[in-house]
């Protein structure tokens, strides 16, 4: 088959611009092929663009014959299509376009690696294998989509209280945290790591521009096997001046409820898709908080099961991880954890056995870390050799502290997780373009 050239053709629209008002206009679209029908005089094509479909209708006798017999198509050929809005209730959005010409600008292999018509769901491994191709699902740009809104309304709500967005350094001298988890590579001559977060950073900007957010990539070297672990992670951190850790939690749950309010008024289709549309409920604020041995209790009680204090509940059993999740299924907060497993940049509690430090969860899964943070330069130096870390390896951060740092908090949050839940995903990698895992670095 001889492929057509672009030549002059431009598209005039995308199929969510095809409306009914548009009937007995000539348009121009572009896009693959979803699924087509051929019922031997009357051919049906679905054709999908990055918002959707709309039915090109070619029945014999209307059409010319040429462009009949040119309509042997395949499973995501990719076309360009000139024709005539007409009103037909049963097709998607109420509409077909009855083509003049049609332009088959690539075709695919008869037999695709993944079904591409929605009647069935490949198996993960293999989607993600041929990852480029089930981005085209409609299901996947549902999830995108509703990425997309997530990112644009964060920033959106942040930016109007007065946060600035800034950028961090990915690539490290040292770790951020301590422990292992972490990327080494070859900087020149000098070993470096890929950054595990923007703490540090966030924690010095919030002393030169008071409240400060970044959306970004860090990177966890977990051997993690798990539906809700990734290598590759993409988080929103904010950090804040003058201000403690309830401040920040205040300001973190009405984040939450913006966020989903925004996707309830404006991406109700794709959560219709994703069937959502009744799970993705607007929570109702402030969020309940729960003292760490609260949690510790109920896990006890109601589980049957003997958790110590200082043990972290994240590290459950999944069984037990998930009756947790029904226990307490909607946001909540588990505040004032044992100072012992928090990082040495966390502000202790009057009572030191404890740290002002929160998680938010959504039923069993944590979304995000977050407290009050240190801010005297003597009282962080102690608290890195009691966690058996080297000041030295801190020095270049340890020095803003002399510059007059205020007292801060601030939280970190997992989008891709997040995006998992809002969209009743099981498994995150399904929540990431491309993921990162232990045993998946292609495509």
């Amino acid at each position: 088959m001889l492929l057509d050239k672009l030549g002059n053709w431009r598209k005039t629209h995308y199929t969510k611009d095809v409306t009914p008002e548009l009937v007995d206009n000539e348009i121009i679209l572009g896009g693959w092929v979803r699924n087509f029908r051929d019922l031997g005089g009357l051919k049906f094509i679905s054709l999908q663009d990055k918002y959707g479909e709309r039915q090109i209708t070619v029945k014999k006798g209307v059409v010319s014959d040429e462009l009949f017999e040119k309509t042997k198509v395949g499973y995501q050929y990719c076309l360009m299509v000139k024709g005539t809005v007409k009103k037909f209730n049963s097709a998607p959005g109420g509409i077909e376009i009855i083509p003049s010409e049609i332009k088959i600008l690539n075709k695919t292999p008869e037999k695709l690696p993944i079904d591409m018509t929605g009647e069935t769901i490949s198996e993960l491994d293999l989607r993600l294998n041929n990852r480029a191709l089930d981005l085209r699902s409609l299901r996947n740009q549902a999830v995108f989509e509703i990425r997309g809104e997530m990112l644009r309304t964060i920033r959106s709500f942040l930016l109007e209280r007065a946060f600035s967005e800034v950028s961090t350094p990915k690539i490290i001298g040292s770790a951020t945290e301590g422990g292992t988890e972490l990327f080494p590579i070859m900087f020149f001559e000098r070993e470096a790591f890929l950054t595990q977060s923007a703490q540090l950073y966030k924690e010095q900007l919030s002393g030169i521009y008071e409240r400060v957010f970044e959306l970004s990539d860090c990177f966890r070297a977990e051997k993690s096997r798990t539906k809700r672990h990734l290598c590759e992670i993409f988080t929103l951190d904010v950090e804040m001046a003058f201000v403690t850790m309830d401040d920040v939690m205040t300001l973190l749950e009405k984040l939450v409820h913006n966020v989903i309010k925004d996707l309830r008024e404006n991406k109700m289709g794709e959560l219709k898709i994703l069937k959502m549309e009744n799970m993705t409920e607007l929570p109702e604020l402030p969020f309940p908080r729960y003292r760490y041995e609260e949690i510790i209790n109920l896990i006890n009680d109601k589980l049957g099961l003997d958790l110590e204090f200082g043990e972290d509940p994240g590290k459950l059993t999944s069984e037990a991880y998930r009756k947790l999740g029904e226990e307490l299924s909607g946001y909540y907060y588990i505040t004032h954890w044992p100072m012992s497993i928090k990082p040495f940049y966390i502000m202790p509690s009057e009572d030191p056995k404890y740290s002002e430090s929160f998680d938010l969860q959504k039923g069993m899964l944590e979304l995000t870390s977050g407290g009050t943070r240190v801010h005297n330069k003597v009282q962080l130096e102690d608290a890195l050799e009691s966690k058996g870390l080297n000041p030295i390896s801190f020095e270049s951060h340890i020095k803003t502290f002399d510059y007059g740092m205020p007292p801060h908090a601030g939280f970190g949050l997992g989008i891709d997780r997040w995006l998992t839940i809002l969209c009743g995903l099981d498994d995150i990698r399904e929540a990431v373009m491309y993921p990162r895992t232990p045993d998946r670095l292609t495509p």
